[in-house]
């Protein structure tokens, strides 16, 4: 199989703003094509648009709008792992044969929140996600004596690293304490334990072999891919302390690229709550059990930006649909040493972990010069 690789971005700030999304859609898109005029729009063969806005008929309109007639449109709702998706549908048009070229744009409004499963609406005062992340979180401190100090380092780390990413919607820096004393929302969940939901818009091209070296000399290449589905509801999981979907991805995403999680030299993983870093980080094998907050915690006093350079979910914002794509761009950015700040030192091999509803689903991607 020939390999697929990632040319060209395009991400907006993320921000409060009130625009249509359309627009939201566009200005990434724009972006994109403006720093790369390499890319001719006649050869992008498909256009995949990812949102949990699908009331609209969205990738034939941002197909119009950047002057594309590609031969595939459409779009992608996976709730939270839909940019991922997306990546992966994209993927696999261009492994296929049926495209060369695939631009993947993905947005949402501060105010979407994303689909809400019916049976979360009878759980009385805490709607999904916050129901989950509270059961979560209870059970990953009962399970490993983890104190709500230990978790709040999560936020500490991600808002600081955030501060080093123009593009992120929180610019400031907390204290534990600061984590500590903001809002209780639950008895296990504080405001700043949380990502936030926000506008927001990032696209990617990506490539076949042969097309990616036409134009560019220095693409990233998806190496690896898991993607894995237990259940919709969370309490099919079998674990409320750990992440099954998220174990598996990568385990595929890692023995599709013949790589192991000692590996990775930089990865973004999707911190919607504190406790989703560590137990995402046990999960796929970058520490023990238990011992997620510990490897937070170290790379926090040692200033190490391996884990969310960028500032995760919590420091850099939300936006459903653009989250996995920002994500992934972050990767390219850091495999091409173009991070600024956020730089990690001379990484070869990326990942990404983008996933919905309390780690039900979950796709792992694995990036590599």
């Amino acid at each position: 199989m020939s390999k697929v690789g990632i040319i060209g971005y395009g991400i907006t700030p993320f921000t409060k703003k009130d625009q249509k999304i359309e627009s939201v859609l566009l200005d990434s898109a724009r972006q994109l094509f403006r720093n790369n005029s390499q890319i001719n729009r006649e050869d992008v063969d498909a256009v995949l648009v990812s949102t949990n806005n699908n009331s609209k008929y969205l990738s034939p309109i941002l197909s119009e709008m950047t002057g594309i007639q590609p031969k595939i449109s459409h779009s992608v709702e996976s709730l939270c792992n839909s940019g991922t998706n997306s990546i992966v549908s994209a993927y696999s048009y261009i492994a296929s044969g049926l495209a060369n070229m695939v631009l993947v744009t993905g947005a949402e409004r501060y105010d979407s929140p994303g689909q809400i499963l019916q049976w979360d609406n009878s759980r009385g005062e805490f709607k999904h996600p916050i129901f989950w992340a509270s059961i979560f979180t209870k059970s990953y401190k009962r399970e490993f004596s983890i104190s709500d100090e230990q978790l709040a380092i999560v936020s500490v780390k991600n808002h600081k690293q955030a501060k080093e990413n123009p593009n992120a919607l929180s610019n400031k820096t907390y204290t534990v304490d600061d984590v500590m004393n903001s809002k209780k929302l639950t008895e296990d969940l504080r405001l700043l334990d949380c990502s936030r939901p926000c506008t927001g818009s990032a696209s990617i091209i990506m490539a076949s072999e042969e097309k990616a070296k036409q134009l560019t000399d220095e693409p990233i290449w998806i190496t690896g891919i898991g993607q894995k589905t237990t259940s919709a509801g969370f309490t099919k999981n079998t674990s409320f302390s750990t992440m099954e979907s998220t174990k598996l991805a990568s385990q595929t995403a890692l023995e599709m690229s013949k790589k192991n999680s000692k590996d990775i030299d930089v990865a973004e993983i999707h911190d919607a709550f504190s406790v989703c870093e560590p137990m995402a980080l046990e999960s796929m094998g970058f520490t023990a059990e238990g011992k997620g907050t510990d490897m937070v915690n170290e790379l926090h006093s040692t200033n190490n930006f391996k884990i969310n350079p960028r500032g995760g979910l919590i420091g850099t914002g939300h936006p459903l649909g653009a989250t996995g794509i920002a994500q992934t761009i972050e990767i390219v950015q850091q495999l091409q040493s173009n991070a600024g700040k956020r730089q990690v030192d001379d990484p070869n091999v990326g990942l990404v972990h983008n996933m919905s509803a309390a780690a039900t689903s979950s796709t792992v991607l694995v990036l590599e010069k």
